[in-house]
């Protein structure tokens, strides 16, 4: 998206803060990718980074309820909701949500037994994000991740300038394969998220959310502009959704 508007981000955390997850995932395709790992720990030690809001992470205690999670997120707050949802829920024993930054992680190497990432290693470069990960892990852990791929050739030019402008680098399944396998890892599986994925916890709260605000700032043009900015991209998912996909894979680190 363009950001003409000096309030660009101050109206993009109101609506984001407010969803269940940043960006396309399920409950469903969490549990999908954890039965690719199937040689986990009885009580795994988890690194989600680049958490959010912690839908994910949230979402990974339910699934995994003996691991102990640590949720890392560069967006104070961001961690703050997770934190408190953490509280509320009475999981402060087994998830741990703190700000820092995701290409220096204040965790030790070759201590975790499953490194997660939703939507979030890109911005720290994929290869980049991948080393990182690698060292992070014991031998034999898991790594499982998504991210946003080409599907179809021939985008539309509104298609690809968004991805333009925010993962420049962004290329096919292939590619993403190679760079795993460049770093070190054994590809254990990949699928892509379903359509549901972008809608039920994400596009449509999403929408609700820009609704809401546009009542709040009915007189205020400048952020009516920025939110039907934001509006664009559930908009043209809905059009041009065949071009684009999220991919997760589930990679492993060799246990020699």
């Amino acid at each position: 998206m363009n950001q003409p508007h000096s309030r660009f981000w101050e109206i993009f955390f109101q609506v984001y803060e407010e969803l269940p997850r940043q960006g396309p995932g399920s409950r469903d395709c969490a549990s999908q990718a954890l039965s690719l790992c199937t040689h986990l720990p009885t009580n795994p030690t988890i690194l989600d980074l680049g958490c959010g809001v912690g839908g994910q992470t949230l979402h990974l205690a339910e699934l995994l309820p003996t691991a102990v999670i640590g949720a890392i997120d560069s967006h104070a707050p961001s961690v703050a909701r997770l934190q408190a949802k953490i509280e509320a829920r009475g999981l402060s024993e087994r998830i741990r949500a703190t700000v820092g930054d995701m290409s220096i992680p204040d965790v030790h190497n070759a201590s975790i037994d499953l490194v997660w990432s939703e939507g979030a290693l890109y911005n720290i470069g994929l290869p980049n994000a991948l080393r990182i990960c690698h060292d992070l892990l014991r031998p034999g852990g898991y790594l499982a991740f998504t991210d946003a791929v080409w599907r179809k050739e021939g985008p539309p030019p509104e298609v690809r300038d968004s991805f333009d402008l925010d993962y420049p680098e962004m290329g096919w399944v292939t590619h993403d394969i190679a760079a795993i396998q460049a770093a070190g890892f054994d590809l254990v599986g990949h699928f892509t998220l379903p359509d549901e994925a972008w809608w039920a916890d994400f596009y449509t709260p999403m929408m609700q959310r820009i609704t809401e605000l546009r009542t709040t700032y009915a007189e205020d043009g400048e952020a009516l502009a920025i939110l039907e900015e934001i509006a664009t991209e559930p908009a043209m998912h809905r059009e041009y959704a065949e071009y684009y996909a999220y991919e997760f894979f589930v990679a492993r680190r060799p246990s020699h």
